[in-house]
């Protein structure tokens, strides 16, 4: 493998977070920090955020708005981060926010913290219980803490957690060689 940045070698999404941890207010600023700076289109930054802290208001309705399979292993991540995208070019903005994720899973990573994203959810819904302005649209729940015991999970996501991580080679990327 080429050499690359730990930050991005140790960097994965667990299922497994740890129920009794928390986001620090000084951490929640860095991660949002972290997705400010990332690089957008003429520096439009069509990206927005919503933070729920475990058990507050905000994160009740984001964990409401997931599928109940993923409710199970979620309800113990820290944080969720809604990441929302604004603007016509919804193809630049998607593209935008993705990047703003990724500098908030590297600033998380660096911060001894773990993200776990998911795009399966009820967008509509959420954007409801948010009353989330229109034109504002959901694309992402980041799951946010610190590493949990993944012998607490499901015996089907205790395999998937502990299990090795699998990349495809660069080679299979690779659209012409």
């Amino acid at each position: 493998m080429a050499d690359l940045t730990p930050l991005l070698a140790y960097r994965w999404s667990p299922r497994a977070f740890d129920p009794s941890a928390e986001l620090t207010p000084e951490e929640s600023a860095s991660l949002l920090e972290a997705a400010r700076w990332a690089p957008s289109e003429e520096n439009g930054q069509p990206w927005r955020f919503a933070l729920g802290h475990r058990d507050d208001e905000t994160w009740k309705r984001i964990l409401t708005s997931l599928p109940v399979d993923d409710q199970s292993w979620i309800r113990h991540a820290a944080t969720l981060v809604v990441g929302a995208h604004t603007g016509l070019d919804t193809e630049r903005a998607a593209y935008d926010l993705g990047q703003a994720m990724a500098h908030l899973t590297v600033q998380a990573t660096a911060l001894g913290l773990h993200v776990h994203q998911l795009t399966r959810f009820d967008r509509a819904g959420l954007s409801t219980e948010l009353d989330l302005p229109g034109g504002v649209r959901p694309l992402v729940v980041a799951a946010v803490g610190r590493l949990g015991d993944p012998f607490a999970l499901p015996a089907d996501l205790r395999a998937r957690e502990t299990g090795l991580r699998h990349r495809r080679p660069v080679a299979e990327l690779l659209l012409l060689r």
